[in-house]
């Protein structure tokens, strides 16, 4: 449950209720420092919470009768308070209930529900070494025996595709992105299938993340960042003239290679973009990347926006800005790029700023705009030396 929650603080720090949540696991623990840390802090986002109230006056009892007689001899553990227990179980037959649902199929299904022959991957391609490896399973260089030529192979993990019905989800997904065709996207060639097993054969690329090159370098240049950016908004910006939204753009799905050119990769959780008001609704992509509305199942061309602008913030400074020291959780108030380091030109603070709006309608409307705004921003000298963050 506390990981559960962390993960939720995480996804979403402005929401008191995960706060609330772990401080009432900690309380069951009787880790009462940490509950009144978390306690603290539910009550700073929401000073009217009663269930914040309600765990911090438990606290004041508890900490209050506390004596020096209890810590050498403790007495016996008092039950907690029967709305926490009935809370927890709440918690928990809802998330039984999402789990079945979910994979309701898999459950139902006949033994031989699967009418797959069993394909050996390996009779086509050579596995060479693993290169990486994500949320939805490991990927590959590998050599194709037929068309005599390097791929990348993403085996998915097992456990995705063991449900009939996602498994048809990934596959409809995966078939849409297969018609993307553009220099500045790592092409899908095909996807192998049988019951046990689900691989997409990619387009190799020899080159390395922006996610390796951060880690490497620490940041870019703004000179630089911008050279590979524009690759980046002409793949984004082909693929949403497709009517297709990337929905987990990060700094690990940018692939660059000769030194300043990028790809975009892995368009594995994309969806097709709609024309009302709601988009695409279903949650996908990675938490610290998200545009708030994405967080709520509601995708639009605008989430992607909202990642590019986190994947160029990460690029130019070296962290995402949730992460930078003094940043306003409050009032989702981000520190400009250009006090970070010295070389980036105070223009590309508003261009952060505008596309990093928590509403979508507010927000930078489209990539074609981002790249607009962002190539007419001319480079200051660059002296990395002084950076600071």
């Amino acid at each position: 449950m506390i990981y559960s929650a962390g993960q939720a603080i995480a996804v979403a720090p402005q929401d008191p209720r995960a706060y609330i949540l772990r401080a009432g696991a900690y309380l069951q623990q009787q880790n009462y420092e940490r509950a009144r840390l978390d306690v603290d802090m539910a009550l700073k986002l929401n000073p009217s919470s009663r269930l914040a109230q309600k765990l911090q006056q438990e606290l004041n009892e508890k900490t209050a009768t506390k004596t020096v007689d209890d810590v050498a001899a403790p007495a016996a553990k008092k039950p907690a308070p029967r709305w926490v227990t009935l809370y927890f179980l709440a918690v928990f037959v809802a998330v039984l209930l999402f789990v079945y649902w979910r994979y309701e199929d898999v459950f139902r299904q006949p033994k031989n529900a699967f009418n797959r022959r069993e394909v050996d991957v390996k009779e086509q391609y050579d596995f060479i070494r693993q290169i990486g490896e994500g949320g939805m399973g490991k990927v590959y260089e590998a050599y194709d025996k037929v068309l005599k030529r390097k791929v990348a192979i993403k085996r998915v993990r097992p456990e995705l595709v063991r449900s009939s019905y996602v498994r048809e989800q990934f596959l409809s997904e995966a078939r849409m992105v297969a018609l993307l065709r553009h220099p500045c996207i790592v092409e899908i060639y095909t996807v192998i299938e049988s019951e046990s097993a689900l691989y997409l054969v990619f387009e190799y690329v020899d080159g390395q993340t922006l996610e390796t090159r951060l880690d490497i370098d620490g940041r870019l240049p703004f000179s630089k960042a911008k050279k590979i950016f524009e690759y980046v908004c002409r793949g984004l910006h082909y693929a949403h003239s497709q009517d297709i939204i990337h929905c987990d753009l990060k700094p690990g799905n940018i692939m660059i290679f000769d030194d300043d050119k990028a790809k975009v990769m892995d368009f594995g959780v994309a969806k097709k973009s709609v024309d009302h008001e709601t988009g695409a609704r279903t949650v996908a992509g990675t938490p610290a990347y998200m545009a708030p509305e994405q967080q709520k199942g509601f995708m639009r061309k605008q989430s992607d926006v909202y990642s590019l602008a986190l994947c160029l913030y990460e690029a130019l400074v070296g962290q995402v800005p949730w992460t930078v020291k003094g940043f306003d959780i409050a009032n989702k108030k981000i520190v400009p790029v250009s006090k970070l380091a010295p070389d980036i030109p105070p223009a590309v603070d508003q261009l952060l700023e505008d596309a990093l709006k928590e509403d979508p309608k507010q927000r930078i409307q489209s990539i074609d705009e981002f790249w607009s705004r962002l190539e007419a921003i001319e480079p200051l000298p660059e002296d990395p030396e002084r950076t600071h963050y």
